[in-house]
This record gives C-alpha cells, sequence and structure tokens, in this order.
C-alpha cells in the first residue's frame, strides 16, 4: 500500500507538472522554423517566461504617446510608439496592437536614427512583398495590416543593435454621443483570442489569423516602458463635466469649451486596459446640423440628426429574451461576476407577460429549458441560481450557443431579442455575422461587452448585424446602469418608418444607410457628397408614436470648410464599412477591388492595403537576424486561464482540467475499493 500511495503521489506530482508548464513556452524569440509544428497549427496564444537565459526586453517598448484632438465630434489621434535594440544582433519583431473599431488609420512615419520616412499605401500582397525584399536586403523596413478593423499588426526588420525605432500613426474617427454622453475609447491592448484548428493561416471566410498566436506576459506582468496618454478637448459649447473610469486623470481646463486631459500617474501602467474618457456638453441635447467641405476634386457633407425625445406607446408587444452568457476562461473572475450582477438585474426585471431563457456557454452549452419560459418569480429564481452557481473555465464556443439560441421554438406573437453578454476574445466573427444576418428578419441581437479590454469589433458588429445596440459594462457600477439603459431601450421606438429626402440639394454617394426604427437617444450621423452650390434643404420625417415627425434642415447659408479634411476620410471609412458589412460578403470580388480603391484613393488601410516603409541604406549587410514576437499584457481583470499556450486549439484550458479529473479519480476510487477488499478480507 505504501509503495502504491508513493506512485499515486508520483503521478499527482507530474500530472499538476504538465498542467503548470503546458500554457508556458519560454521562447520569446523563437523563428517559425524553431517552434512546434502543432503549435503553428493550432494558432493559439502562449505566454512567454522572463528568465535569464530568454528575457523579454530585447527588443523593449520605452514609451507610447497618445495624443488626441477632439473638435466638436471629429477625434484625431496620434500614436508614437519607440523601441529600442538592446541585444548584440539585429532584430526583426513583430507587435500586435488594438485601434477602436471606426478608424480611418491615413498616416505613418518610421524613423531610426536620424532616418525618417514616410510610410506609403500599397495593395496587401504588394507591401508585403516589399518588405520581405527589403528585410532579406538588410534593409530597415516596417508594415503595418488591418487583421481586424480593430487589430493591427506591426512589423519591423533589421533593427541594428543600439537602434531606437520610433513609429507614429495617424488616424481619425468620430465620437457619437449616447443619451448626452461623449465617450473617446482608446484601447490598448488586443485580448487573447479562441481559435478553432484552420485548414490553413488563412481562414474559411478569407481573414489571416496568424496573429491570434501572439504571445502573452503573464497575469500581473507588465512589460517596462512608460505610458502618456493627452487628450486635447474643444467642443465649441460649454463643458458640463469631464470623467474616466478606467484611469486617475488630470483635468486642466481655461476655458469653458476647451479642457486639456491627461493621466494623473502616468508611471502607473496604462496598457492593459482601454483609456475611456467621457465629457459632457452644457444642455440637454445634440443639436442636429449640416458640415459641409471641399477638398478640390470632391465635396462631402456630414449631417448630425437628434431624433425626438423619447416617448412610451401604450400597447407594446409582448417579448421574449434569450440570455446567451459566456463562462469561459477568460471570464473568470471581475468579468464573469459582473455579468452574472448585470444578467441577475436584467431578467429579475422583466414583466409577467415576457418570456425568456437563459444559454450558457464555454467548450459545450448549456440552455435553462427546452423552450422559453413565462417570467414568474418560480422560473426567475431557477435562472439565478443557474448563473449563481457557475465558476467558468474553458474555451469561448459562440458559434454553437448562437444556433441553440436561434433553434429555441419562437411564438408567433411574441418579439424576440437575443442578448449575448461576452468579452468578445473569438477569432470567427464573421462566422458569427453571418449566421445573425440570416435571421435578423426574426430577431433582434443585443451585446454586451464585459471586461476593460472588449472585442470591439465583435460587440458592435453583433449589433449592427442584428439591428440592436452594443453596451460595453467594465465595472458592477456600470452593469446597474447597462441593465436600466437597455430596458428604456427597447421598451419603445423613437421613430418608426424614418426617410430623408434631400431637396434641391445634389447629393450622391451617401455612405450611412439610415435605419428605418430608431430606438436610442442618439443622434444619427450620415456622410455623402455632394455637387454644385449648396442650396436646398434636408428633411427627415416617419412616426414618433401616433403622431407624424418631421424636421428639416436648411442648406443655404452653410459655410464650405477646404481645410479640413477629417470628413473626407470619415466618409471613405463609412463607405468602406457599408461594402464589406459584417460578414462573409466582403470577400466577394467586385466588393474586393472597390476596398482596395478606396484604400489606396485615400491613403488608408483596409483589409486589402496594408502601409510599408522603406529606408534605401543596405543597414545589415550579414543577414543574420533573430525574430522577436512581443508580448502583450493580459487585459486588466483576464486570468491566465484565457491563454492556451498551444496544447489545445482554443485560447482557454478547460480542456486540460478535465484530463486531469479524468485521470485522477478513477485512481482514487480503485485505491479505495482495493482498500475496502483488504478491510473485507
Amino acid at each position: 500500500m505504501k509503495r502504491t500511495k508513493k506512485l499515486l503521489c508520483l503521478l499527482l506530482a507530474s500530472l499538476i507538472f504538465t498542467a503548470y508548464s503546458l500554457p508556458s513556452y519560454a521562447a520569446g524569440e523563437r523563428t517559425e522554423e524553431e517552434r512546434p509544428e502543432e503549435e503553428e497549427d493550432l494558432l493559439a496564444p502562449y505566454f512567454i517566461l522572463q528568465n535569464e537565459d530568454c528575457p523579454v526586453d530585447l527588443f523593449p517598448l520605452k514609451s507610447t504617446e497618445v495624443t488626441t484632438n477632439i473638435n466638436g465630434v471629429i477625434a484625431e489621434t496620434y500614436v508614437v510608439q519607440t523601441y529600442a535594440n538592446e541585444s548584440e544582433t539585429p532584430i526583426n519583431a513583430r507587435y500586435v496592437f488594438p485601434t477602436s473599431t471606426s478608424v480611418t488609420m491615413h498616416g505613418m512615419k518610421m524613423q531610426i536614427g536620424n532616418n525618417v520616412v514616410t510610410a506609403k499605401i500599397k495593395e496587401k500582397e504588394e507591401a508585403k512583398e516589399e518588405y520581405e525584399e527589403a528585410k532579406s536586403e538588410g534593409k530597415s523596413a516596417s508594415l503595418v495590416e488591418q487583421k481586424r478593423p480593430n487589430v493591427f499588426t506591426m512589423d519591423v526588420a533589421n533593427i541594428m543593435p543600439g537602434d531606437t525605432a520610433r513609429i507614429e500613426l495617424h488616424y481619425t474617427e468620430l465620437i457619437s454621443p449616447t443619451e448626452g454622453i461623449y465617450e473617446f475609447v482608446f484601447p490598448t491592448v488586443v485580448g487573447p483570442r479562441y481559435a478553432a484548428p484552420p485548414e490553413s493561416e488563412e481562414s474559411a471566410d478569407g481573414q489571416n489569423n496568424d496573429w491570434v498566436s501572439s504571445p502573452y506576459l503573464a497575469d500581473g506582468e507588465t512589460p517596462p516602458g512608460e505610458y502618456l496618454i493627452n487628450v486635447n478637448l474643444s467642443t465649441g459649447v460649454p463643458i458640463a463635466g469631464i470623467e474616466s473610469k478606467s484611469h486617475e486623470i488630470k483635468v486642466e481646463q481655461d476655458e469653458e469649451s476647451r479642457a486639456r486631459i491627461t493621466l494623473a500617474n502616468p508611471e502607473e501602467y496604462a496598457g492593459n486596459r482601454d483609456f475611456i474618457l467621457n465629457y459632457k456638453l452644457t444642455g440637454e441635447e445634440v443639436q442636429s446640423g449640416l458640415m459641409l467641405t471641399s477638398s478640390g476634386e470632391e465635396n462631402y457633407f456630414m449631417l448630425t440628426v437628434q431624433p425626438p425625445e423619447r416617448f412610451t406607446p401604450e400597447d407594446v408587444p409582448p417579448r421574449e429574451y434569450i440570455f446567451v452568457l459566456d463562462v469561459s476562461g477568460s471570464m473568470i473572475g471581475y468579468p464573469l461576476d459582473t455579468a452574472k450582477t448585470l444578467i441577475r438585474d436584467l431578467v429579475s426585471n422583466l414583466k409577467e407577460t415576457d418570456k425568456f431563457n437563459l444559454i450558457l456557454f464555454a467548450n459545450e452549452t448549456y440552455r435553462l429549458s427546452p423552450e422559453s419560459l413565462p417570467a414568474t418569480a418560480k422560473n426567475i429564481g431557477y435562472a439565478t441560481k443557474m448563473i449563481d452557481k457557475e465558476t467558468g473555465g474553458g474555451g469561448t464556443s459562440m458559434m454553437p450557443a448562437l444556433e441553440e439560441a436561434i433553434a429555441i421554438p419562437q411564438e408567433e406573437d411574441f418579439a424576440r431579442s437575443v442578448v449575448i453578454i461576452t468579452d468578445g476574445y473569438v477569432a470567427n466573427e464573421d462566422e458569427i455575422f453571418d449566421l445573425i444576418n440570416s435571421h435578423m428578419d426574426t430577431s433582434s441581437f443585443f451585446s454586451f461587452g464585459i471586461g476593460s479590454s472588449v472585442n470591439d469589433y465583435l460587440i458592435k458588429g453583433i449589433a449592427q448585424c442584428g439591428m440592436g445596440e452594443s453596451f460595453v459594462i467594465t465595472d458592477s457600477e456600470d452593469a446597474e446602469d447597462g441593465a436600466s439603459r437597455f430596458r428604456t431601450y427597447i421598451e419603445s421606438p423613437l421613430l418608426t418608418g424614418m426617410t430623408i429626402d434631400y431637396e434641391g440639394f445634389e447629393v450622391y454617394d451617401v455612405a450611412t444607410s439610415a435605419p428605418s426604427i430608431l430606438y436610442a437617444q442618439q443622434p444619427i450621423v450620415l456622410f455623402g457628397k455632394w455637387k454644385g452650390e449648396p442650396s436646398g434643404s434636408i428633411t427627415i420625417s416617419g412616426k414618433s408614436g401616433e403622431n407624424d415627425y418631421v424636421q428639416e434642415i436648411p442648406v443655404d447659408g452653410v459655410a464650405v470648410d477646404t481645410e479640413n479634411e477629417a470628413i473626407r476620410y470619415l466618409w471613405a471609412r463609412t463607405k468602406l464599412d457599408q461594402l464589406a458589412g459584417y460578414g462573409s460578403v466582403r470577400n466577394d470580388e467586385s466588393v474586393r477591388e472597390e476596398i482596395t480603391q478606396i484604400g489606396l484613393d485615400y491613403n488608408m488601410t483596409t483589409p486589402y492595403t496594408s502601409f510599408i516603409a522603406v529606408i534605401e541604406e543596405v543597414r545589415n549587410p550579414e543577414g543574420d537576424s533573430k525574430d522577436v514576437n512581443q508580448a502583450s499584457p493580459l487585459p486588466l481583470g483576464v486570468s491566465n486561464l484565457a491563454v492556451g499556450g498551444g496544447y489545445t486549439a482554443y485560447s482557454e484550458p478547460g480542456d486540460i482540467l478535465i484530463v486531469l479529473a479524468a485521470a485522477v479519480i478513477p485512481l482514487l476510487c480503485f485505491l479505495r475499493r482495493r482498500k475496502g477488499r483488504r478491510c473485507q478480507g
């Protein structure tokens, strides 16, 4: 028996050691050839462990400096990242970085020593070939590629020992208010993505997923270097309040309509969570308005339409809510706790005339009931018990959960809303969008992003495809507020049957499709082009409750700005989104060609255009260089269980715990039975 116990202890120790070591790769600068074949196939992120033999900081990020100038509702951002090669060999490095989903990236510069190069936009394949050629010739080069609308990769080649590389990116975005509150978000880190094993690096929908295998630092580890954020705010009207829930900020305000916002504690590392800045203007409403610009060759307009006030209709149809909750490994801890608070609040406040169902998903999918249940106190109690006992773990297998939600039998008289609560750490966004697109006639889809650095592309895309709304929840206080906003949003439409007519104003290439139904109290923003002289008027009409609604905006007298290029870029971004949509439509050849041409014409990154910068001097004639994959910090609040490490196709290790249990429990049972037989003997 003693010998058996020793064997058992050895087995347990071996299993525990295996479970601990599998998620970690001490290989900060492995080349693709050195990387295990199975890891290449799985495209799972992995840990980088810092030690004397394999330091993380061979090519450390010395500083990130963000400067954003917000004028009215348009934000221009300059991001400068400085790296240094502190090793004794030339380096080729790659890092992954995020942006907001709606940005137009239209500028890039690279500086190494006294050499400054302004990047050129080229077709993706051509830019890649030029980069690889420069790399093989020993020239310093950089390449920026779009992997998702909110995920980019930066590759730099032949950074010599002692070099400092300074990369500057320039992009523009629109800031739209929600219920009078403006929110500017600067994403700082890309969360680890869950990806099923692909047949190749190029996924079925044509998107390249090689970035999914990027390494991460363990939870709590932060890279060296400073992070500085500066926001210069100019609103034109008095600012009523400025706050940030993500960071402590310092606000300097010399004028009522101008403010400068910086980090109060810049020494505190800021790159593991999104920087979120909220501000409010004096007055409860955003005024409708028209902006006209001209680039000399073409004219552009931006139309902002303030919808009517909310109303409460007397006859609201009964509703069915299907809540789809992510309980995977990346949600363990505060994200799952916050999600539980949110969903308890949502379920507990349903009307008795409503019906609901609950689906939990990780690697597997669990459903409360085969059919949706009346929202009685008893049924709500069942749902809250199901939520409360969930601790989280496993991969983020969202598609099966959505398919199951859609397949639940639907009553004809009930309006169905599918509410998805997740951090969005998946890599198959387009498959999810395609599924929603094919069922938007039977359901509305709403998304709640939970966490400090959610997948903005997925969260917003779900809502846009499903004709719903998206919400981002960063803490328990946000959860209560988000649930309240959701209830207010779905209770009644603000405007139905909406149309926009241009009378005496010659417009074309309108890049925004106006929705036929408005739910949220936020302005509509339209972009388009115009010809001739600015004249006539724009009329918005529809139904507000039982009443006719008409709003007329005169074009006469609106000044034409010949220096503002931002609207030109925002039109291009909006047009691109309209063409690409959310889902596999982007792979249509004619759509691909049109998107490519927009990228080339407007000097912007797209799925098919990239920035390339090359210093023509041969700086590394020997050609010996080391490949380094820069490790990203884990988003704040996300545990180590979000990183797979190559042992599974997924980015989360719930399965390994099951394997360990499956190995240990039968052995314990065997020993117990054996002991029992001895006692009986």
